[in-house]
């Protein structure tokens, strides 16, 4: 099988090819040839208007709902919808019913999406149904594929529990997540605590119910030591405490989620249940912080925490709406309009290190793993850019600019 890239623009700062625009070469999965003018007969041409290709990006956090609750996702058209968004290669989420808590249920995902050119890598969850009690069977599931651990949008309330994870993951070195949320802080709460949250009378979750989380959570990293990462952090205190974690040499990574980035709470005042999101949309000020923290690299990886939610449960009252927001579709159009298409890739690939995934560079001899996109369309973000089965997405009727345009790897390529 011979595929061919026509007049594509190389962004991999690595690579001696980078900002040339060139033809690309694919035969059998494998980068052949990477030259101007590549004269062939190949299976298969990729042209588009502004083509740019980069490795391929990687997302820590996706929902699909399949197992349980295909209503909201399937896996196949939720693979099909992140290879159409960039995106190469995903960490499944356990919150799936039910919940991915075993080997087997780690190899029968796996074996659904073997075949898709998206690689799939399902995340275990940390305890026995999620419910926070016992630790599951955590080197079982990573010997059937299980790139890490953590009890999705549920934080560990027994700290002896992280403790004795943090601990036991070290005789395999496997990665822990740990939500950083306080739950007898947050409560009930529905969005950022703050002015907008009394002006519309929504009970609120405070900054506190974060910090004081991830404070207890390093507190255990130090003294167990151990792999933790703290996914989709949202507080300006939350980032000076990564730092200072960082400096002391902890083994500590963390995610941001991209709506966290961009957007506030101001837009709560329509009461608009897409954006009832956790952790919440904060502050200008904690945006600002996020950015600043993402740029520095305390920041490890940016995630469109992709969670698909069905009509019945997001287009109802706002107490009663499920938490989550679809994002794979918006992420690189959202991300590109505060940042540079290169600091847009680098955010969207680095986070391939810590979950143990190759970061192949594009060089003739290499696997194809390719993002393809273009950097310069402005347009607003609707309904007909939406390719998941639900429509919950924070992001529409928002600014973008650039759009992801498919990929293509070693099993195959999609494009849009």
């Amino acid at each position: 099988m011979k595929l061919l890239l026509k007049s594509a623009t190389i962004l991999d700062a690595k690579s001696d090819y980078h900002r040339k625009t060139v033809d690309i070469l694919i035969e059998n999965g494998v980068i052949k040839k990477i030259a101007q003018g590549i004269k062939t007969k190949p299976d298969q041409t990729i042209s588009f208007k502004n083509l740019h290709v980069s490795r391929g990006w990687f997302d820590s956090s996706v929902s699909f709902g399949e197992p349980g609750f295909e209503e909201r996702e399937t896996l196949a058209n939720g693979l099909d919808t992140a290879a159409k968004s960039g995106f190469t290669s995903v960490a499944l989420n356990p919150e799936t019913y039910p919940v991915l808590d075993n080997s087997g249920a780690i190899s029968s995902v796996k074996s659904k999406a073997e075949k898709h050119p998206v690689s799939l890598f399902p995340v275990g969850a940390l305890t026995v149904k999620a419910e926070g009690v016992d630790l599951a069977e955590l080197y079982d599931m990573q010997q059937a594929g299980a790139i890490s651990f953590g009890d999705y949008k549920k934080s560990v309330t027994n700290p002896n529990l992280l403790k004795l994870a943090l601990q036991y993951t070290q005789n395999f070195d496997a990665l822990v997540q740990s939500f950083p949320q306080e739950n007898r802080i947050a409560t009930n709460g529905l969005v950022n605590e703050h002015h907008q949250s009394t002006m519309l009378g929504l009970k609120g979750i405070p900054n506190l119910a974060e910090e004081l989380q991830i404070t207890r959570d390093l507190y255990l990293l130090e003294y167990t030591g151990g792999k933790l990462h703290i996914p989709t952090i949202s507080t300006e205190k939350s980032v000076k405490l990564i730092k200072d974690a960082k400096r002391k040499g902890l083994d500590v990574t963390c995610s941001v989620a991209i709506h966290n980035l961009l957007l506030t709470d101001e837009l709560l005042n329509e009461f608009d249940t897409n954006a009832k999101l956790l952790p919440p949309l904060r502050t200008k000020k904690d945006s600002k912080a996020l950015i600043n923290g993402l740029k520095d690299g305390t920041i490890d990886m940016v995630t469109s925490d992709h969670m698909p939610i069905d009509t019945e449960h997001k287009k109802v009252e706002f107490d009663n709406a499920l938490f989550g927001s679809i994002g794979l579709e918006s992420a690189f159009g959202a991300l590109n309009t505060i940042f540079t298409p290169e600091e847009s890739i680098d955010f969207l690939t680095r986070g391939k290190e810590r979950f143990k995934i190759n970061n192949t560079e594009i060089t003739e001899g290499n696997p194809a793993n390719l993002s393809l996109f273009e950097v310069e369309e402005d347009y607003t973000f609707g309904p007909e850019h939406i390719l998941s089965t639900s429509k919950n997405s924070i992001f529409l009727g928002k600014k973008m600019k650039g759009k992801a345009l498919g990929i293509v790897t070693e099993k195959g390529s999609r494009t849009v």
